[in-house]
């Protein structure tokens, strides 16, 4: 029995909207299916359960107990359906227990997804699973050993020993989004509604995808992690298995803790029930991936393989098919194994969101006042507390400003930028293992610190083993010491290998590396070539750039503050010559294409903002003209307020204030987030308003390109007042794609009151009605001084709009240029429109017809300005043509260029055409191209201009369909007509014959025309 269809209500399809706005690209819900089931309370999703079992509709379930079924989570649930009823089976059985629950609105929503799902869903094979695999009691007994080993290892789910420094003041924090990342990891996806193989977890380093897959673990021992699924389940390191000389995956099993073979042998034989979890892809081969070739790989897992080939096999599907891998991976490295898997599920690992960072800082100092002055150094560096997002960056920040601030330090001054706080913790470190580093030795074990980390940085290279610390020369002892003091930890797996304990150490010491004077040394310093410093700022900005806090760090050292801090810390010199170099290559960067608008801002300007030197930014900023800034995070809004205040030659921006940026950052602003008052929302209210104030400042500054923008309802007041700011010089603005919310009346007033601006695009973006009338008031204003009015694309709310806006041009006497593309006017626009005062008119791809032209023809008899009308890509056809041409006809017609691209005309309209050439002298340029004009239109078009006195010098005919008949007559036209100087002849089937018979014509002329064939 099934619930009956009904339409779907408001209401319903408001809870669908819901749930797709919150499953994001980000969330890991994304592209799930049944997403409705997450919307049942406790005791509902408790009744479907409890009827699920109640029918016994699961074929196979006698395993399934009620002990284990109620403590499922909805999205486990949802996998149990998918799994036990194929097809569109899993729907149908949901619609019956929805409507024994008199669920009407999930009914609905169940019916909305399967009519939407089913096209593409998977093909109703029954194929359920086989029964439940028999294990004896010894067998049982064994596993449920292993599962207490499982949790006795992992519990709790962070490991003290990966953590630097000292651990007593450590406080540990959940990530809430990890939690319901936990929860949907398996969640079958859209459009088949299959279970997904292989998921991929990616995340920064730090970020917790070693801490949630300890936790996959502990769930999975406490039976409390898709317990239906996966009976088995086991943890493995990337490099453990990479470093396996001949075993068989049977053998790693028995590693791992089972030692009975037949029960290996079991699990094995049944891999639809296996979880293998693979963290730590820290490191993978620098050459790009491509697939392995089948003979490559194996099958079998019990044939004793090299490590690679092991990793493979699994990896590619080639081995235990289906079991379920679950991996691990940072972003570097996803790039280069993505080409091994199959149909993977890509989800993101989220770090602290904003709040989830200032709880955290509330937290460590216990609510006291230091924690505000703490989390208020936090807010005013940017970049810093983007970096608070890594759980243990916030921990090593707050446990750091604490140190200084026992020390009764003022933190602006002992802080003077993101790389000091680094300094002062990493040489604490040092410091507690080492003798002083003015020591000559220990000043060696330091630059072969600093050699292996830059040299690991370069090659992408993660993970470090002895013969790396011997192509540096560091001695066992030293890497005791460096592992002593957490700055290294090491591996698990059968051979030594290393990695810095956090990857930010490995960031930083190889930058230090190039700032750091070796007196020892022959040459006293290490050399940035001019490579190096382009890979180092030539890159997009931090997100996008794995290099990009190692530049960050080395713009830091920079800082002469902040070189101080580190001279007497590490009791060291530093040396300024490769701070000259970059200088000396960065002045040149302008003169590359830094940054695509959604690449968020340049590398660079984050680097300078670290430097925290304004005659630093001022001389490698001299000379750009041409900015293209997406603000989409917290950081860009402070990087970009002081590079654009040191950017004095500006004359172009592109500026992109993300949407993104409102819904993370500006919409939880009720929040207070300090006892002082400061909030997150208004340092970046306060950036924004630096930026602005650039376009009162720098008077060269002539075009602003606004794309893809939001702007709440402050930033708008702050950017329309500074556009009117009485020294601003702005000439063109551009709004291309922009929200509703940007087309406010605040910014129609700026033309009004900005008399230099007189140039304004709209692309691609809905006009409002409010916003319609806003423009239409402003353009009707004698204040208005506008020259140039172009709108492409644009959705207005009815069309009775652009009546509105074609009688208030009339009312315009100041407006020269008007642009009107891929716009519905029809016939009521072009009624209302008055070209008396205009220069410039295009109404391109408009949806005009035949019955459009006569009233375009009226204006243009009477008009005593218009010399450019472009009517491309309008279905005009030969009788609207006519009346243009009749128009021309008129000796006071003052057209110059008229463009008539793909306007389904026809040779029929050659007549009315030569009669307008012969009678208007001032028409000098000529557009018919993409029309049927064919041989006949061709060959009287060329005999008018051979016999009337026209002054066409520009005729373009791309694509008319003529061929080679026509070269005759078109060489001839060419030798008679000498005013012709640009001839577009493209496009057109006029074969090798027509070439030569052309290209005789035109070698024979000693005019310089230019004919494209």
């Amino acid at each position: 029995m099934r619930c009956a269809a009904r339409s779907p209500s408001s209401e319903d399809s408001s809870l669908l909207q819901s749930q797709r706005t919150s499953c994001s690209p980000l969330s890991s819900c994304y592209n799930g299916v049944m997403l409705f089931m997450a919307q049942l309370s406790k005791a509902e999703l408790q009744t479907f359960k409890q009827l699920l079992m109640d029918e016994q509709l699961l074929p196979g379930s006698g395993h399934i107990t009620w002990d284990q079924m109620k403590r499922y989570s909805w999205a486990e649930v949802v996998h149990l359906l998918t799994q036990h009823f194929p097809g569109r089976l899993a729907w149908d059985v949901t619609l019956d227990i929805f409507q024994k629950m008199n669920q009407e609105t999930m009914c609905s929503l169940v019916q909305q997804e399967l009519n939407s799902i089913l096209p593409t869903l998977a093909p109703d094979v029954f194929n359920p699973r086989e029964t439940q695999l028999s294990l004896e009691k010894e067998e049982y007994d064994e596993l449920q050993t292993y599962k207490l080993h499982v949790m006795e290892k992992n519990c709790p789910v962070w490991n003290k020993s990966v953590w630097p420094g000292n651990q007593i003041d450590f406080l540990y924090q959940e990530i809430p989004k990890h939690k319901e990342l936990l929860l949907c990891l398996f969640l079958p996806r859209k459009p088949q509604g299959g279970q997904p193989k292989t998921v991929v977890i990616e995340g920064s380093p730090g970020i917790g995808k070693t801490t949630l897959a300890r936790r996959v673990m502990l769930s999975w021992a406490r039976n409390e992690f898709y317990p239906h699924k996966f009976r088995f389940a086991f943890y493995f390191h990337y490099q453990e298995l990479k470093q396996v000389k001949e075993h068989s995956f049977a053998d790693l099993l028995e590693l791992k803790g089972l030692q009975s073979r037949a029960l290996v042998s079991k699990i094995l034989s049944n891999p639809d029930q296996l979880l293998l979890l693979i963290d730590d892809f820290e490191e993978v081969p620098a050459e790009p991936f491509r697939r392995p070739r089948p003979d490559d790989l194996s099958e079998e897992w019990d044939q004793k393989l090299p490590g690679p080939t092991l990793l493979n096999s699994l990896m590619c599907k080639r081995m235990l098919a289906e079991a379920t891998l679950l991996l691990m991976v940072r972003p570097i490295s996803w790039i280069r194994i993505k080409p091994y898997l199959q149909c993977p599920s890509f989800l993101t690992l989220p770090g602290f969101n904003r709040t989830e960072v200032i709880k955290y800082f509330k937290m460590y100092f216990r609510n006291t006042g230091q924690g505000d002055i703490a989390l208020d150094f936090a807010i005013r560096n940017a970049i810093l507390f983007s970096m608070c997002q890594v759980p243990v960056i916030c921990w090593l920040v707050c446990c750091c400003l604490n140190e200084q601030m026992k020390r009764s330090m003022n933190l602006s001054m002992a802080c003077p930028n993101v790389t000091s706080v680094f300094i002062w913790y990493l040489s604490t470190l040092l410091t507690d293992r080492t003798r002083n580093f003015s020591n000559p030795s220990d000043q060696e074990q330091l630059e072969r610190l600093c050699s292996i980390a830059a040299q690991g940085m370069w090659d992408m290279k993660w993970v470090f083993s002895k013969d790396d610390f011997e192509k540096v020369m560091m001695d066992e002892a030293s890497v005791h010491t460096f592992l002593q003091a957490h700055i290294f930890q090491r591996l698990e797996g059968p051979e030594d290998h290393y990695v810095f304990t956090l990857f930010v150490f490995q960031e930083f010491f190889a930058a230090l590396l190039y700032i750091l004077s070796f007196p020892q040394r022959l040459r006293s310093f290490h050399f940035l070539s001019h490579i190096d410093i382009r890979s180092l700022i030539f890159l997009p900005g931090r997100s996008k750039n794995y290099l990009a806090n190692m530049a960050l760090f080395l713009f830091g050292l920079f800082n002469p503050l902040c070189a101080f801090t580190l001279e007497r810390s590490f009791q060291c010199k530093v040396t300024w010559r490769n701070k000259i170099k970059v200088l000396k290559i960065a002045t040149r960067m302008h003169e590359h294409k830094l940054s695509s608008p959604c690449c968020g801002i340049p590398q660079l300007w984050h680097c300078l903002c670290e430097i925290r030197e304004e005659a630093f930014a001022s001389q490698t900023l001299a000379s750009y003209c041409k900015a293209a800034l997406t603000l989409q995070n917290y950081e860009d809004f402070q990087s970009s307020a002081f590079c654009l205040l040191n950017c004095q030659e500006l004359k172009e921006m592109t500026l992109t204030l993300s949407k993104r940026f409102f819904q993370e950052w500006w919409s939880g602003s009720t929040d207070t987030l300090l006892a002082t008052g400061i909030r997150v929302t208004d340092m970046s209210f306060c950036w924004w308003q630096s930026i602005c104030s650039v376009f009162g400042t720098n008077k060269d500054l002539e075009v602003l390109i606004v794309s893809d923008s939001a702007m709440e309802p402050p930033f708008m007041k702050v950017f329309s007042t500074a556009l009117q700011h009485p020294e601003c010089r702005l000439q063109k603005l551009y709004l291309i794609r922009v929200e509703h919310s940007v087309l406010h009346e605040d910014l129609f007033q700026v033309l009004t009151e900005n008399q230099h601006l007189k140039h304004l695009e709209i692309h691609h973006t809905k006009i409002g009605q409010e916003a319609m009338k806003s423009l239409c008031a402003t353009l009707t204003s004698p204040m208005c001084l506008l020259d140039c009015l172009r709108l492409e694309s644009c959705e207005v709310a009815s069309p009775e709009d652009w009546i509105h806006l074609a009688r208030d041009l009339q009312r315009n006497i100041h407006l020269r240029t008007l642009l009107l593309r891929g716009n519905s006017l029809e016939l009521f626009g072009v009624h209302y429109l008055s070209v008396s005062h205009l220069r410039k008119l295009a109404l391109e791809n408009c949806n005009l017809t035949e019955n459009s032209c006569e009233n375009i023809a009226f204006s243009l008899r009477h008009s005593k300005m218009l010399t450019h009308l472009s009517l491309a890509e309008n279905a005009l056809k030969d009788e609207g043509i006519k009346h243009i041409w009749r128009a021309l006809e008129y000796l006071m017609c003052p057209l110059k260029r008229l463009v008539l691209r793909k306007c389904a005309v026809t040779s029929a309209c050659c007549q009315d055409m030569i009669l307008a050439l012969k009678n208007n002298k001032s028409l000098s340029s000529l557009d018919l191209s993409f029309n049927n004009l064919r041989n006949d239109g061709i060959i009287l078009l060329c005999e008018a201009l051979k016999k009337t006195d026209s002054n066409l010098q520009v005729l373009e005919l791309e694509r008319c369909l003529f061929s080679f008949i026509s070269c005759k007559a078109l060489a001839s036209m060419i030798r008679s007509h000498r005013k012709l100087r640009y001839l577009d002849l493209s496009n057109n089937d006029i074969g090798l014959v027509g070439i030569m018979t052309l290209g005789s014509a035109y070698l024979g002329q000693s005019l310089a025309e230019k004919i494209i064939m």
